[in-house]
């Protein structure tokens, strides 16, 4: 068993929260008790993912996609009430990493996605860390390169045509990053994956001459969590399990 606080606090050392201005809250948000023997993870809080981990008989809840985002009202009220009124009363504590979770360098939801992706030669292209790219090592028609991510992310990602025949140089960033596709075009990639699509997307896309693939937030954003999971299981000798709620989005 690990103490909640000791879990967080190397957490936060690990992924560096402190090194990102974020949109929410990183670290406990729902503090329901204290001793940690099963972890659950998943990629968002949803009551779905709270109800399931709580039917497991987890002690943490640790996910990417967390409560408390800037700009949304602050009251307990409706379906956030119902929530944390479920933590509560299930003695679940809530673990939350966004954008450090993002950005980490092995644990990270980028640095994951480029293993499945097979990309060996991935690295972060700016300071921020989240965005990544690489060389493909055998370069691979865009159709057949669709048909890769496809397959790996069990999803058929939205593709907009608009490169060379042959993708060379990929860049990625996982979740909703669809607005950094000039910056992967400044960079000189020939094709750019994220998770979200928006509508001047398509158009950038067929401007900038960048092959752009739509792969799902949800289905881009399964691997960090999981890595995250593992390490902290093997870490403090603590079980832990990661529950998948499907998402088309």
């Amino acid at each position: 068993m690990v103490e909640l606080q000791e879990l967080e606090t190397y957490c936060d050392s690990l992924l560096d929260v402190q090194g990102f201005s974020d949109y929410c809250p990183n670290g406990i948000q729902v503090e329901a008790g204290t001793g940690v023997r099963l972890l659950v993870t998943g990629v968002s809080a949803s009551l779905t993912l709270v109800q399931a981990a709580a039917q497991a008989g987890a002690d943490v809840l640790l996910v990417h996609h967390g409560y408390f985002w800037k700009g949304e009202p602050p009251a307990l009220r409706g379906v956030k009430a119902a929530r944390v009124r479920l933590l509560f009363e299930q003695g679940l504590s809530l673990l939350a990493y966004h954008l450090p979770l993002d950005a980490h360098p092995e644990l990270g939801n980028n640095a994951q996605l480029a293993l499945r992706l097979g990309l060996g030669a991935a690295a972060p292209q700016e300071g921020d860390g989240l965005l990544w790219g690489a060389d493909i090592e055998h370069p691979l028609d865009a159709q057949a390169l669709r048909r890769h991510i496809a397959r790996v992310l069990e999803r058929e990602p939205l593709h907009i045509e608009a490169g060379p025949r042959v993708v060379r140089r990929l860049a990625w960033c996982t979740g909703a990053a669809q607005s950094m596709i000039e910056r992967a075009a400044a960079l000189g990639f020939d094709g750019y994956l994220t998770g979200e699509v928006s509508e001047p997307t398509v158009h950038l896309a067929r401007e900038l001459g960048l092959h752009f693939f739509g792969a799902g937030h949800h289905a881009t954003e399964r691997y960090g969590v999981q890595a995250l999971g593992q390490h902290l299981a093997e870490r403090f000798g603590i079980e832990h399990r990661f529950i998948d709620v499907p998402n088309p989005v």
